[in-house]
C-alpha cells in the first residue's frame, strides 16, 4: 500500500471507478497517512464515493464527480472542491478517454489462477484499463479484498485483468458498502403496488433504489407470477432475493439470456456472498447495459425509477433540487428511453405527488419547472409516470393531453390548480 500511494505524484491526476468500484483502503491510506502537503495539485475524478475520505477535505486535491451521493454532498457542503461533470453513466467511458488519467485505482477481488475480478463493477473503466495496461507511462493500481465477491463477465467482456498487467497489487481487509433496504412507506407501497401492474410472466425488468423499488421486487418474489429476466444497470439485495424465489429465468431473447445482466452491484452483506462465484448474474460494460438500443431488445422491458419532480409536458428533473446538485444522470434517460425503442417495453417513472420543504408540502407533479430547474429526462423520452394517485401514460399524447392525465394523478389538494394550468398550457 506505501508503494501506492507512493506512487501518486504532487502533480497528478487519478480516476476512480463508481461506488462499490472504488478501492476504499487505497484512498484511505492517500489522505491518512500522507504529509499535509504531500499534493500541490491532485485531480480526482470518480462518482458516487462509498465513505467520506480525508484525501477529498485537503484544499490541493480537487474532486470531479459524475454523481453525488451523501459524501459528495458532505464535502461540497463542508467546504471541499467538489464539482460536478454532467454525464450520463455511458458518457463516463469517453470522458474517461478525453481526460486520460495518468492513474487507474480500481477495487477487485483475490487473485484466483493468475487474474483478478472486478467484482462489483465494470462500468466504464473496461476500456479505459486496457489503455493503461497499454501504456507504460500510466499506472494501474488494484485493491484486492478477502470480502468482495468474485464475478464474471461474459462472452468477450473477461470482467478481469491479469496480474502481470497491474502495476501496484494491493490488499486490504475493506468491506464492501453496505447498502441496506429501504423500508417503503404506505405510499410507496401503493405506488409500488401501481408499477406491479404492468409487469406479466416473461417481462424483463430494471430496477435501482429505493422504498419503490425494493418493494416491486418483494411483492413480484412473493407473487404467483414468473419466468422474468434481468438486465440493470445497477444489481440489488432485492433483485437477488426475487433471484432466491426461483422466479428469474432469465429467457430475454437475446445474447444475454441464461443469466442476469447488470454494471455494479450495492446492497447488504447478503448480497455480496451470494454473489462470489456466481454465474447467474454477469457483469458487463456500461456501454452495453446502459444502451438504449440493447435495452430494448429484452422481451417485454419494464424499467423502473424514480424522480423529484415533473412538469405538466413531462420533462423529469431526477438528479438535483432547485438547480443544485444531489444526485447524478446515471442511465435514468437510457432506461427510460430504451423500452420505448421496442413494441411491448415499458418505463415507468414512479414518484410521491407531494413532498415536504422546509415545513411546507409542495407538489411534484408541477404547472411549470422552477426557474433554474435542470431536466435529467426530455419529455420525448417519458411513458407512465405513476403516483399514489395512478397512472399517466403519456408516451403518444399531445401536450394538451398529457397536461391533463399528469394533473390527474397529482395530489387533491393541488389538483384543481393544476388542471386550470393544464387547461391553458398549450397557449399560455
Amino acid at each position: 500500500m506505501e508503494a501506492a500511494v507512493a506512487a501518486i505524484k504532487p502533480v497528478d491526476t487519478l480516476a476512480i471507478p463508481l461506488g462499490p468500484g472504488a478501492p476504499g483502503g487505497f484512498l484511505h491510506s492517500l489522505g491518512n497517512d500522507t504529509p499535509a502537503d504531500r499534493f500541490s495539485d491532485l485531480k480526482v475524478f470518480g462518482a458516487l464515493l462509498p465513505d467520506l475520505y480525508a484525501i477529498f477535505a485537503r484544499p490541493s486535491v480537487h474532486l470531479k464527480s459524475g454523481f453525488f451521493g451523501p459524501a459528495e454532498r458532505y464535502l461540497r457542503d463542508t467546504g471541499a472542491d467538489v464539482d460536478f461533470v454532467p454525464a450520463d453513466f455511458r458518457r463516463f467511458e469517453p470522458t474517461l478517454a478525453h481526460l486520460k488519467p495518468r492513474v487507474l485505482a480500481i477495487a477487485g477481488a483475490m487473485p484466483v489462477d493468475g487474474r483478478v475480478s472486478l467484482s462489483l463493477h465494470a462500468g466504464a473503466f473496461t476500456t479505459e484499463i486496457a489503455n493503461v495496461i497499454a501504456d507504460p507511462s500510466r499506472v494501474l493500481i488494484v485493491e484486492c479484498s478477502l470480502n468482495f465477491p468474485h464475478t464474471f463477465g461474459a462472452g468477450d467482456y473477461q470482467h478481469s485483468i491479469a496480474i502481470e498487467d497491474i502495476d501496484f497489487l494491493v490488499q486490504s481487509d475493506r468491506t464492501a458498502l453496505n447498502l441496506a433496504d429501504v423500508v417503503a412507506s404506505d405510499i410507496e407501497s401503493r405506488i409500488a403496488e401501481i408499477a406491479v401492474s404492468y409487469i406479466h410472466d416473461g417481462c424483463t425488468l430494471q430496477t435501482g433504489i429505493g422504498g419503490i423499488p425494493t418493494q416491486v421486487a418483494t411483492r413480484l418474489a412473493a407473487g404467483s407470477g414468473g419466468d422474468y429476466g434481468i438486465h440493470s444497470e445497477m444489481f440489488t439485495t432485492g433483485l437477488m432475493r426475487l433471484h432466491q424465489s426461483g422466479k428469474v429465468t432469465n429467457r430475454k431473447g437475446t445474447e444475454f439470456d441464461g443469466y442476469s445482466v447488470t454494471t455494479f452491484a450495492a446492497g447488504e452483506p447478503g448480497l455480496y456472498a451470494w454473489l462470489h462465484e456466481n454465474r447467474d448474474v454477469r457483469f458487463l460494460p456500461v456501454n452495453v447495459v446502459n444502451s438504449p438500443e440493447v435495452i430494448a431488445r429484452n422481451k417485454d422491458m419494464v424499467s423502473i425509477n424514480g424522480a423529484m419532480g415533473v412538469d405538466l409536458s413531462g420533462q423529469v428533473i431526477a438528479d438535483s433540487v432547485n438547480g443544485k446538485q444531489f444526485s447524478g444522470i446515471g442511465g435514468h434517460e437510457d432506461f427510460v428511453s430504451g423500452p420505448g425503442l421496442s413494441t411491448n417495453g415499458r418505463s415507468l417513472i414512479c414518484l410521491p405527488s407531494t413532498s415536504v420543504v422546509n415545513g411546507v408540502t409542495i407538489s411534484r407533479i408541477m404547472g411549470r419547472l422552477p426557474e433554474g430547474s435542470v431536466v435529467t429526462t426530455p419529455r420525448h423520452q417519458v411513458d407512465v409516470i405513476i403516483t399514489e394517485y395512478g397512472a399517466a401514460e403519456i408516451a403518444g399524447l399531445s401536450i394538451a393531453e398529457r397536461s391533463h392525465a399528469l394533473a390527474q394523478i397529482s395530489h387533491p389538494d393541488f389538483r384543481e390548480q393544476l388542471l386550470s394550468t393544464a387547461d391553458v398550457w398549450p397557449s399560455d
